[in-house]
């Protein structure tokens, strides 16, 4: 698929210092391509390790039509099993292939809960930070992105899953928390972007309230981030390995816009952005004919 962006529409391979207002600006949610320099990711672990592999899996999502490219080099899979590693093994891997990727001239964000994994991406050109714990992990995250007043995207994570509590609630003082540290080091308001962390730290049910209810987080008035793709939640629906998922996957983040994300991160950019363009092109359709006429 060889999918070009509306002439009205920024291009999204202009990286600039309002590279997130630009992409907020899209009629459709952008969309994150999810590129894993790991062996152990819970859906693709292994497949693009190799730095030529990387690239190819790179230039794919752009000629699909990707608007962010999200880089990670540790697996920090949604369930128990990932194993964590040091910010070396994670350099290890990001430095022979994150030049080449942010070349390619699509903001790139780094995927990463380590100051120091996020710096060295950043200094490399990477235009966002993705912290998977949401400024709450490493203390020096959150004056590390102050001082170089990129995007910072704050998840909402968990230790352990506990089925009894609120999880709206739980997430709504997590990200207030996350909120309050990063208006203590000076990050600005508009460069913050919330995700619900499906997957994270929740049960099936509570991911699948946090999807229903993502209007809840209006509140903060901030842009959302949800990336749903081949969570597990989806088999506990309808059983099903990883990658064959996508349907499910498509329908949690078509709910995801209609309840006003503005950014979805996917394994499968061609498809999810086809989803998104023909239910915005629906949705822009009168619902029936104006009373009188024919």
């Amino acid at each position: 698929m060889n999918a070009s962006p509306s002439p009205s529409v920024p291009a999204a391979g202009s990286v600039g210092p309002d590279v997130l207002r630009t992409l907020l600006q899209r009629p459709i949610p952008a969309v994150m391509g999810v590129l894993n320099v790991t062996p152990d990711s819970f859906s693709d672990g292994g497949e693009f390790i190799a730095p030529e592999q990387a690239l190819v899996r790179a230039r794919a999502m752009i000629e699909a039509g990707v608007d962010i490219i999200d880089i990670g080099a540790e697996s920090t899979r949604p369930y128990k099993g990932a194993r964590p590693v040091t910010a070396d093994d994670e350099l290890v891997r990001l430095k022979p292939v994150l030049a080449g990727v942010v070349a390619l001239g699509v903001p790139v964000s780094i995927d990463s809960m380590k100051a120091e994994v996020v710096a060295f991406a950043l200094d490399q050109g990477a235009a966002i930070a993705n912290d998977v714990w949401g400024l709450q992990r490493d203390a020096g995250m959150a004056p590390l992105l102050a001082t170089k007043g990129v995007p910072i995207i704050v998840m909402h994570n968990r230790d352990s899953v506990d089925p009894a509590i609120d999880i709206i609630a739980d997430m709504t003082a997590f990200f207030q928390r996350s909120l309050e540290i990063a208006a203590q080091a000076g990050i600005a308001r508009d460069k913050i972007v919330l995700d619900p962390g499906i997957g994270f730290g929740k049960t099936a049910e509570q991911s699948m309230t946090a999807l229903a209810r993502l209007r809840d987080f209006d509140l903060f008035g901030l842009p959302v981030l949800v990336g749903a793709s081949r969570k597990r939640f989806i088999a506990s629906v309808s059983p099903s390995e990883p990658k064959e998922r996508l349907a499910g996957s498509i329908a949690a983040h078509l709910i995801a816009a209609q309840r006003g994300a503005k950014i979805i991160r996917t394994h499968d950019v061609a498809e999810t952005l086809q989803a998104l363009r023909v239910a915005h092109a629906i949705e822009s359709k009168p619902e029936s004919k104006p009373r009188g006429k024919q």
